[in-house]
């Protein structure tokens, strides 16, 4: 039997004037920059920093990415991005669900999932020891 593991952590952004578009609300394709701003700092709050899955020969590349708009976000709005992933230990990929709210209007909601690639031969292998080490090290704290 397989153990599931649920960690999530939330971020926080200030939206750029550089995020907007020419209708001065946040352009559809920057969503998947704040997605990539909450997966890379749940990573961080477990104490593993992407570089170091890099370092131990380990890529996650994005294979399948979801976004859901729900209202516009606007320049200098302050938004929460929360990144949850549900991960069953030994498993050959993650998947990653979002939601960005400010305050408690939910602005946008979305997935991506990243399967562990080796990054020498970029084929599919089990998670480094590492991850799964700080997965379950993190995973009654959070």
């Amino acid at each position: 039997m397989s153990q599931s593991i649920t960690i999530s952590h939330t971020s926080t952004v200030r939206v750029r004037y550089a995020d907007t578009d020419k209708m001065g609300i946040v352009y559809n394709g920057n969503y998947l920059t704040y997605f990539e701003i909450g997966r890379t700092e749940l990573l961080r709050a477990i104490e593993l920093p992407y570089s170091e899955l890099e370092k131990q020969g380990c890529l996650l590349p994005v294979s399948e990415a979801k976004v859901q708009y729900k209202i516009p976000a606007v320049y200098d709005d302050i938004l929460d991005i929360t990144a949850t992933f549900r991960y069953s230990i030994h498993a050959a990929s993650i998947t990653i669900e979002y939601s960005i709210m400010r305050g408690n209007d939910c602005i946008a909601i979305g997935y991506t999932t990243h399967p562990f690639l080796n990054a020498t031969t970029r084929r599919p292998m089990r998670p480094p020891k590492l991850f799964v080490d700080a997965v379950l090290g993190k995973a009654d704290g959070f």
